[in-house]
């Protein structure tokens, strides 16, 4: 598949082997790409029918918000929510605060458990955290170090991905893919209150997983090569059209479903 298989945002990183959690790098070449991936799209559909913002918009904090496509579908979806993005690289602060002027973009490492700037403090009564807590080796330390930015009673929605890991997977730094019960676990920990946990995506998620998988190594490179500025090629792009199309068939809950999906919101203070 051309497109950059399933990397959301991150928000922290740990020194590994050969660059993977280099997002500087990774934006710079992976942007292009990720801005046409049938599952970033199928992502944003999900994430919007679950978080449920009022009619007149909230505030909300984009966990891992990347060059902020997420913040662009939240920003289009309800224009008078505010939202604030969560970043550790500066090159996706940078693409971010172009491609969603309305929004607001910070860089920061929640891993270091930095507190927010005063007006951010009990900001959010709505957050996002997608395709991020596969990327870090503590992913309820990441969620923890969101916290102080959400308000008592916060709705927050996390997607990660399940069922096999494909060599790009690996490329760009993910540590682990989830099912229910890790999932489950790691959202606990973080020291939120789970609403519902499911698996999304099947079928037709699951196939375009598939055909990830097994282009290997060959889609590294593809994916890099458009990074510089390589185009799709015809029958690339009919295919991101087709699976766009088709993602709109999956079934909204399913025990076969290879992407992973938590509602949970942060207990009131008592």
């Amino acid at each position: 598949m051309p497109s950059l298989a399933d990397a959301g945002g991150a928000v922290a990183a740990e020194p590994h082997a050969e660059g993977r959690d280099d997002w500087d790098s990774h934006w710079c070449h992976y942007a292009p790409a990720t801005e046409i991936n049938p599952a970033e799209i199928m992502r944003s559909r999900v994430v919007l029918r679950m978080l449920r913002l009022p009619r007149a918009g909230g505030r909300v904090i984009d966990i891992g918000s990347g060059q902020g496509d997420m913040a662009k579908h939240i920003r289009r979806a309800s224009p008078g929510s505010q939202v604030i993005g969560l970043e550790l690289s500066a090159y996706g602060v940078q693409v971010a605060s172009t491609k969603v002027p309305g929004a607001r973009f910070l860089q920061t490492d929640l891993l270091k458990g930095d507190p927010p700037p005063a007006e951010l403090v009990s900001f959010a009564d709505h957050a996002v955290c997608s395709e991020v807590l596969e990327h870090v080796d503590e992913p309820d330390r990441l969620l923890r170090g969101a916290l102080p930015y959400l308000a008592p009673g916060c709705r927050i929605v996390i997607t990660v991905p399940g069922g096999p890991m494909s060599a790009f997977d690996h490329h760009i730094g993910h540590r682990r893919h989830f099912g229910p019960d890790s999932l489950r676990a790691v959202v606990e920990a973080a020291g939120l209150e789970i609403l519902d946990v499911r698996r999304v995506g099947f079928p037709w998620f699951n196939v375009y997983r598939l055909l990830v998988v097994a282009r290997g190594e060959k889609l590294v490179d593809e994916v890099s090569q458009r990074g510089t500025g390589a185009s799709s090629s015809w029958a690339a792009r009919m295919a991101m059209q087709a699976f766009r199309a088709l993602f709109r068939l999956n079934l909204p809950r399913s025990p076969w479903g290879w992407q992973m999906v938590c509602v949970a919101r942060l207990p009131e203070r008592g």
